[in-house]
């Protein structure tokens, strides 16, 4: 049923500005603007209103810089609160701080004090990290990165982001690992799964640490090591192309002083190399693609069917192994190593879908098909004739099975991309860690956990922060939790 749009609905922006003119001059009555345009004298005395106040602020007397807007009562609370959030979200050196608060202040604190203060934050901070209980978590991703010679060991859980893990070590083996997991484990650290890299000591300590814990495969790193290859090889025909214009160009030249025979077979050679690199650069382009788009993508087939075309890539690789052997023989030996662990998302993602269809009787080749509708764009027409027959198919079940099937797709990541990103942000602060020490990154980990998101891809994250998502209990601002008291209110 369609609903009748009122003509004050259907003005756009231009005639409300032209009405809200002319109700302004006064030339025209309210009433007569009102049926001249079908609208209420309301509607009318509205865009009058709104006019109005954008003049006035527009043609009003200047603010003067002078002004006083607010004031805040300054307490030695308060002092210690600014250094700390200088610190964490200024991102402030400690010589920093100490020049901000003595000339925007007035205030004169040593670079002693200043540290003094970060540590006992920096202690606070690690006794809440502590007392976490982690028996929640059920995806964990796991990193390493590297500042100097040292290692920075990292966790992370996949669906609240909470890191659970933050771990300046001189070692990144197996041992050191499996420690750091076990003091994880004491709090209840427990997953289903983690999701990792290819790294030895990573994972040969999550199998000390926690015995029995499947290890998955990060698709994100194979697929960026499958697009440099493409990225090189593209290069590469690029290069050869230019080399045959080249002796090309040397052969016409030739030929106008009868001595082209002596290119000839080097022109042969150039075009033979171009043709190759061509060739290569675009199959291995076309492999890539499908292995991001069918085989490793998320709404795909059920994993038999993905282990075939997997299977299949893989040898299409190692068939053309031989035209460039140093490059694609690299990327073809971590296939072949790293195929069930990437791949163990799709074992995951089945007995999901195999649940969905056992709860909403439902045949398990229909809740796939729901799956795979996901991977089709919104705004195409076989989406839209896919899902008119789904609904078909499906009659009243059709949202509920549509719904369920969305969030377990959400529920199931195939890579490490958030750690990825909390690696990307820790760069910005390692610098801090000099001056502070080795506490700085529980106090760093502390405040990542505790700081609420400004805005997010994700609706349900905005104005939360990772320990909320994780507990789901609200908690008081992060400098109230290390023991600084409560934010000063502003007073006007």
């Amino acid at each position: 049923m369609k609903i009748a749009l009122s003509a004050a609905a259907k003005l756009d922006s231009s005639g409300r500005q032209k009405l809200a003119v002319q109700a302004l001059s006064g030339q025209v009555a309210v009433q007569a603007l009102a049926d001249d345009n079908a609208v209420s004298r309301k509607f009318v005395y509205t865009l009058k209103d709104k006019a109005s106040l954008v003049l006035s602020k527009a043609f009003g007397p200047a603010v003067s810089d002078d002004g006083v807007l607010f004031e805040l009562p300054v307490t030695p609370g308060w002092l210690k609160q600014m250094m700390v959030a200088l610190t964490l979200i200024g991102r402030c050196s400690i010589r920093g701080v100490v020049e901000l608060m003595r000339d925007l202040i007035g205030v004169n604190v040593s670079e002693g004090h200043v540290f003094n203060v970060l540590q006992d934050a920096a202690q606070r901070a690690s006794l809440v990290n502590g007392a976490q209980d982690l028996s929640v978590i059920r995806v964990g991703l796991h990193d390493e990165i590297f500042q100097g010679n040292q290692a920075v060991l990292a966790g992370v859980d996949a669906q609240s982001t909470y890191c659970y893990l933050l771990s300046g070590e001189d070692a990144r083996d197996a041992d050191t690992w499996a420690i750091r997991l076990w003091d994880a484990a004491e709090q209840g650290f427990k997953p289903h799964y983690t999701i990792a890299d290819q790294g030895t000591g990573l994972r040969a300590g999550q199998q000390l640490a926690l015995p029995g814990t499947p290890c998955h495969g990060d698709v994100f790193h194979i697929l960026q090591q499958c697009e440099s290859l493409v990225n090189v090889l593209t290069t590469m025909a690029q290069g050869a192309a230019t080399h045959c214009q080249a002796v090309q160009k040397q052969m016409d030249e030739a030929a106008l002083q009868g001595r082209s025979q002596a290119l000839a077979h080097p022109l042969g050679k150039a075009r033979r190399a171009e043709l190759s690199s061509a060739r290569v650069a675009k199959d291995i382009k076309i492999l890539t693609q499908w292995l991001r788009l069918d085989v490793l993508g998320l709404a795909g087939p059920c994993l038999t069917t993905r282990l075939e075309l997997f299977d299949f890539v893989t040898q299409e690789f190692l068939a053309r192994e031989h035209l460039n052997p140093k490059r694609i023989r690299k990327v073809r030996i971590a296939l072949q190593n790293q195929r069930n662990d990437l791949l163990a998302f799709a074992g995951v993602l089945d007995s999901k879908l195999s649940d969905i269809a056992t709860m909403h009787s439902v045949p398990d080749r229909i809740v796939r098909a729901v799956c795979t509708l996901h991977r089709k764009h919104p705004t195409s027409s076989t989406y839209w004739q896919a899902w008119n027959k789904l609904r078909h198919d499906l009659g009243g079940k059709f949202y509920i099975v549509k719904a369920a099937v969305t969030q377990a797709l959400e529920q199931t990541p195939r890579c490490s991309s958030l750690v990825e990103n909390l690696n990307s942000r820790l760069r910005t602060y390692f610098t801090l860690r000099r001056q502070v020490g080795n506490t700085y990154l529980g106090m760093l980990q502390f405040f990542l956990n505790h700081r609420r998101f400004m805005r997010s891809r994700v609706p349900e994250r905005a104005g939360k922060s990772p320990c909320e998502l994780l507990t789901g209990k609200a908690h008081a601002h992060w400098l109230t939790l290390l023991g600084f008291g409560q934010l000063q209110p502003l007073r006007a």
